[in-house]
């Protein structure tokens, strides 16, 4: 691939690459040329989806990680950095998004979500970043929010909407003391997509604006994957601080 979406010689990170939507990021990033370290909590997931892409002939290695320990994602980090080279690219996807209704939430639940929602993404970036910096060539942080920030919501999401809004903070925070070394951060807001966190999340019937059907249908893994795959191309280099909304024509109807 070349043009203004070829990562050749790049280096992405994605974390909860091994399945759903992560899946699909790790494959159009894989496919613009990219070398990705796919990394999950499932390291044999993980594996299957990395050694599925090195038989077609592109570049994935798995990478186990615990998003709720610091120093998990240290070594990590440490480990992409040593076998592959400093991530240029930082997918920001694993999220937890079981539900609980506000006057029945726990803080236990409020802390989980946070843990790996925000704070993860807050260590990755951290970790990333000194290594983007180190390197002097820029780099690329693509944070994975969430579309009920924009209305697309059921009961019962308080703390992943918490969660969620404060990855969109962290985004601009993040983008204006990176902008001098010249490290983009944006954010990419998923609508519905049938991935098995989806599926399969715990807690009350989904009842809210979030299910009436899109105008355009429900997402595909790759449509949200094509939104990172802009921000971390070449073609985005001076996007910085934005935001795109996936979100099938959902706010149109």
């Amino acid at each position: 691939m070349s043009g203004p979406f070829d990562l050749t010689g790049r280096v992405a990170l994605v974390t909860g690459g091994a399945s759903g939507i992560g899946v699909g990021m790790v494959r159009m990033l894989a496919e613009a040329g990219a070398t990705v370290a796919v990394a999950d909590r499932d390291y044999g997931g993980a594996e299957r989806v990395a050694a599925g892409l090195r038989a077609e002939g592109l570049q994935a290695h798995a990478f186990a990680v615990e998003l709720a320990d610091e120093a998990s994602i240290v070594e990590m980090v440490a480990a992409i950095t040593g076998w592959l080279g400093a991530p240029w690219i930082l997918v920001n996807n694993a999220g937890v998004q079981d539900r609980q209704l506000l006057l029945e939430g726990t803080a236990e639940e409020w802390d989980r979500n946070n843990a790996i929602n925000a704070r993860a993404p807050f260590l990755l970036t951290r970790e990333c970043a000194r290594g983007m910096i180190a390197s002097g060539n820029g780099g690329r942080i693509i944070n994975v929010a969430s579309c009920s920030l924009r209305g697309q919501a059921i009961k019962g999401l308080a703390s992943y909407m918490g969660s969620k809004g404060a990855l969109a903070a962290l985004t601009k925070a993040s983008a204006l003391e990176l902008a001098e070394h010249g490290i983009t951060v944006n954010t990419v807001l998923p609508g519905g997509v049938a991935s098995p966190g989806a599926i399969n999340a715990k807690g009350p019937e989904a009842v809210g604006p979030a299910r009436r059907m899109p105008a355009l249908g429900m997402c595909e893994p790759s449509d949200i994957a094509g939104a990172v795959l802009y921000f971390a191309a070449p073609i985005a280099r001076y996007c910085t601080n934005q935001t795109i909304c996936v979100d099938a024509g959902w706010s149109v109807t």
